[in-house]
């Protein structure tokens, strides 16, 4: 009798786009919604302003409460992965928290943390001045980047070395709007796309898996960002016109799809055009039988309902196996 995969196994597989029984892996790159379910605050740094005042008794605690929250949503939801924050920072809380994660869940999930040095879209104050540093003075900030890089890497290295807690990294940084990149193609080409393809290379030989996340609409960037070799691209943002179908025809059999049910639609639309959503999301993305991971176009973010995130995976536990694929969508 074939040994039942753990959520970590199904997880890798799917990144490395092999074909899998069974139902689809799921997760969320942040889950906001603790409060609401479980009734503790989710781990993000901004909580643990005071963190350098604890005691080291404090300190357990809150991290020990991280820890469980994590593997809580997880096992809540049927998540296979779990995105680790950066918090409250540094190596050696990170490492402890990863420590914790695997001291009481094992090998179960797929682990994961952000680390992408590239660029992304500046927030409005800084938006004018960024858009002309890229114009006037790209190879400065190619040398920025290049620092950067050296700087995501020596964390990487670090962590490989005090034990490979990690499985991979997720590579936040957004690059595009609803209706188009930020970045036009050619600047695309000149001041990310050779610090995306080094930092996700030298990944690679570390051992690690790598997820590239940006949403909106990624299509006129999106052959760019496939060749820099990432496992698989996330977030497929329906709100920005990105359809699974078209995005595997330009990026191939390689990488996986991560993402695609509409967030917007989720917390605006009615009942039955969310179900819709989630339906098609499935249907399209599971149509290879491997390759594809179910989750939302960004995130389970604060102010989504509750109800509507356990709407669509009630939807995805149901609808969600590829053994029973033909009959709920052939």
């Amino acid at each position: 009798m074939e040994q039942k995969m753990t959520n970590r196994e199904k997880f890798i597989r799917t990144l490395k786009c092999e074909k899998i029984g069974g139902q689809v892996p799921t997760f969320e790159l942040v889950f906001f919604l603790t409060m609401e379910k479980f009734g503790k605050v989710h781990p993000s740094h901004r909580y643990y302003s005071q963190w350098n005042q604890m005691s080291r008794s404090e300190k357990s605690l809150h991290m020990n409460e991280m820890a469980q929250l994590y593997i809580d949503t997880a096992r809540a939801y049927g998540h296979s992965a779990i995105f680790v924050h950066p918090n409250p920072g540094g190596l050696e809380d990170t490492q402890w928290l990863l420590e914790l994660i695997r001291e009481k869940s094992g090998d179960e999930y797929y682990i994961m943390a952000h680390g992408d040095p590239t660029w992304a879209i500046p927030d409005g104050e800084g938006m004018m001045e960024f858009s002309t540093r890229m114009y006037e003075e790209p190879e400065k900030m190619n040398e920025e980047s290049q620092i950067r890089v050296e700087q995501a890497l020596d964390f990487a290295r670090a962590l490989d070395e005090r034990g490979h807690l990690l499985d991979g990294f997720t590579l936040c940084s957004d690059y595009c709007f609803n209706v188009n990149p930020f970045f036009s193609p050619e600047k695309f080409d000149e001041i990310i796309v050779p610090y995306l393809k080094e930092v996700i290379t030298e990944y690679k030989k570390l051992g690690y898996y790598t997820i590239k996340h940006t949403d909106g609409n990624i299509m006129p960037i999106v052959k760019q960002i496939a060749d820099c070799g990432p496992h698989a691209i996330h977030s497929l943002d329906p709100q920005g016109g990105v359809s699974i179908p078209e995005v595997r025809k330009i990026v191939g059999d390689n990488i996986a799809l991560v993402g695609n049910v509409n967030c917007g639609l989720l917390q605006t639309g009615t009942d039955e055009e969310c179900r819709q959503d989630v339906l098609r999301s499935l249907r399209e993305g599971m149509a290879a039988g491997g390759g594809y991971i179910f989750s939302t176009s960004n995130c389970a973010y604060t102010g989504l309902s509750l109800e509507r995130y356990e709407m669509m995976i009630d939807i995805w536990r149901e609808y969600g196996s590829y053994d029973n694929y033909e009959r709920n969508f052939g």
